[in-house]
């Protein structure tokens, strides 16, 4: 079975710098899986991406050293189960408010005894190894978001669910749910002191704890609070701030800041 970098990285002590693809291309998938992402996630919940699309992205990530995930577009087991047999070697799965979800969610990743997971994975075992039906449970990672604050209120119940392998904070959604704006990079007193309580419970529970970021500055904050699955940002967006910086530099005739 390949090995899951983001298993051993975690093992090791080590954050997780995980890039994020909303494009549906294959070539944004190869540009973005080499770069030095420790992993990259292919989101079909809110990028532009169907399942036809991902599988082409999943071929051309797994052609590198880069871990492959996906952000499953809900928590049913059809389109999970259909992502990982595809190679995903982790599902991120939205909007995870109870218990009950998050083992609904688990049992979609792990084949039985551990969960109810199909046995066919068409393109996996190509890609991580003959040995995978055997060693799937203990190297597929599920990761759940946490982004509301029902989930908040059921953080521990949620941390302590068998088979549960990381969190992952939906900033935006934790916001709005909690009475503020959406957005990246959170400040508002109530969320800020949510993003702290989960980071504190996940270290408790000994759960990995992810967040997705708009900035490299609120980032590094969110390391410092022990976070150690950092997302900033998307291909999307990387490409619209390097062009928007890119023409303000032409405008201005002379080069700017983070411009070529």
């Amino acid at each position: 079975m390949i090995e899951n970098r983001i298993r051993t990285i975690w093992a090791e002590g080590g954050t997780v710098f995980n890039g994020w693809i909303a494009c549906p291309s294959s070539v944004n998938a190869e540009v973005m899986a080499r770069q030095d992402w420790d992993s990259v996630c292919i989101d079909l919940q809110h990028g532009l991406i169907d399942y036809s699309d991902a599988v082409v992205m999943l071929q051309a990530i797994t052609q590198t050293a880069t871990t492959p995930l996906a952000r499953c577009p809900w928590n049913e087991p059809v389109m999970i189960q259909k992502l990982l047999d595809a190679g995903a070697m982790g599902i991120i799965c939205p909007m995870i408010n109870s218990r009950e979800e998050a083992q609904r969610f688990i049992g979609a990743c792990r084949y039985h005894p551990d969960g109810y997971r199909s046995v066919g994975p068409i393109r996996a075992a190509m890609y991580a190894g003959a040995d995978y039906i055997v060693k799937a449970n203990e190297t597929v990672l599920a990761i759940a978001m946490i982004e509301t604050e029902q989930a908040v209120d059921n953080l521990d119940e949620i941390l302590t669910t068998p088979g549960l392998d990381g969190i992952f904070v939906g900033p935006s959604d934790l916001s709005v749910s909690l009475g503020h704006a959406a957005g990246f990079d959170p400040e508002f007193p109530k969320v800020m002191k949510a993003i702290k309580h989960i980071a504190a419970r996940c270290k408790h529970h000994g759960i990995p704890g992810g967040i997705h970021t708009g900035s490299v500055a609120y980032a590094n904050k969110m390391q410092k609070l022990s976070y150690t699955f950092i997302t900033i940002l998307s291909d999307l967006r990387l490409i619209q701030w390097s062009a928007a910086n890119t023409i303000k530099a032409l405008r201005a005739g002379k080069p700017a800041k983070n411009a070529p």
